[in-house]
C-alpha cells in the first residue's frame, strides 16, 4: 500500500479517535449536571416547614389579589406631537461593511471585464507589423536585379529573413507546371524569393559562391540557386513567399505568407553545381 496512505488513514483514526474522547467527556459532564439527588438532600426536603406562599390556597390568593387590584405605579405617558422628519447628512451615513465589499466585488468584476474586452480588441485590431512577418517593397526589379548582381548571384535581406536570387525567363515555362500563381509574379519577373530557413531541421542555410547553390552547414542538405532540392536530408526544396510586382514594378514579398518548397525531384532550371561545394558531400550525413 502507498505509505502516504497509510499516514493519512493513521491522521483521521486519530482525529476520530480525539473527538470521540470529547464527545464521552461532555455527555458525562451532563450526566453529571443532571443525577440523581442523594438521600440526605432528599431526608432534607421531606421534614421541611413548606412556606405558605408555596401552599396552594396561598397562591391562588396571590392570582386573585393580583387580578382584581390593577397596578397603579405605571403611568401612560403623555402623548407628544410627532417631530418633524429630517433627511439625513449623506456625509454622516457611512457605508456599511457589506455595501463596501459588495462595491468593491463590482467594481473589481468591472475592471477585469474592461481589461479583458481591451486585450481583445488590440489582440483583433490590425496592427502596423514591419520586417519579418509583414509585406517588405525591396524596390524596383532592375534594383533588385543589381543587389543579386553585386551579391555575386545571391541578394540577403536580414530583415526579412529571407535570399533573393534570379530566375532565368527561360524556365518560366517549366515552372508554370509546378509552382503557384504568387511564387510564378516573381519568377515571371526574373526573381524568387526563399526563406533562409532549412525545411529539415531549421537552420540558417548560407549560399556557396562556388558552386553557385545553397548548402546547408548542420546536416548537408543542398539545393540549387533558385531553392530547388538537389540532395540531402531535407523532405523538400527550400520555402519561398508570396511575390507581387505592383504597378510600379516594385519588388514586393509578403513574408507573412510562406509557401512550402517544392517537392523532391522538381528541377525547373536544370542548374547543377557550377563549382566546388563549401562543405563535405551530403551523402556522408
Amino acid at each position: 500500500m502507498d505509505p502516504v496512505v497509510i499516514v493519512i488513514a493513521v491522521v483521521l483514526l486519530v482525529v476520530l479517535a480525539g473527538v470521540g474522547i470529547i464527545a464521552s467527556a461532555r455527555r458525562r459532564d451532563t450526566d453529571l449536571a443532571v443525577g440523581d439527588l442523594s438521600r440526605e438532600t432528599r431526608k432534607r426536603d421531606r421534614s421541611a416547614t413548606p412556606l405558605a406562599e408555596d401552599t396552594p390556597e396561598g397562591g391562588r390568593r396571590y392570582e386573585a389579589a393580583a387580578t382584581k387590584a390593577p397596578s397603579t405605579e405605571i403611568e401612560p405617558a403623555p402623548s407628544k406631537a410627532p417631530v418633524e422628519w429630517t433627511p439625513p447628512d449623506a456625509e454622516l451615513v457611512g457605508v456599511t461593511r457589506r455595501q463596501f465589499f459588495n462595491r468593491s466585488i463590482v467594481g473589481f468584476m468591472g475592471l477585469g471585464i474592461g481589461g479583458f474586452g481591451t486585450a481583445v480588441v488590440s489582440f483583433l485590431w490590425p496592427s502596423d507589423v514591419e520586417g519579418f512577418g509583414a509585406p517588405i517593397n525591396l524596390g524596383s526589379v532592375p534594383e533588385v536585379q543589381q543587389q543579386i548582381a553585386d551579391g555575386g548571384g545571391f541578394f540577403y535581406v536580414p530583415e526579412g529573413r529571407m535570399w533573393v536570387t534570379a530566375y532565368p525567363a527561360s524556365a518560366v515555362p517549366q515552372a508554370e507546371l509546378v509552382y503557384s500563381e504568387p511564387e510564378l509574379n516573381g519568377m515571371r519577373a526574373g526573381l524568387v524569393a526563399l526563406w533562409q530557413t532549412c525545411p529539415h531541421l531549421g537552420c540558417r542555410v548560407p549560399e556557396c559562391g562556388p558552386s553557385q547553390w545553397f548548402e546547408c552547414g548542420c546536416h548537408g542538405s543542398m539545393y540549387n540557386r533558385v531553392g530547388e532540392y538537389k540532395q540531402g536530408p531535407a523532405p523538400r526544396g527550400l520555402d519561398r513567399f508570396v511575390m507581387e510586382v505592383d504597378a510600379n514594378n516594385n519588388f514586393i514579398v509578403d513574408t507573412g505568407n510562406i509557401i512550402p518548397g517544392p517537392p523532391l525531384g522538381t528541377n525547373s532550371t536544370g542548374q547543377e553545381a557550377e563549382g566546388p561545394h563549401c562543405i563535405a558531400d551530403a551523402a556522408g550525413h
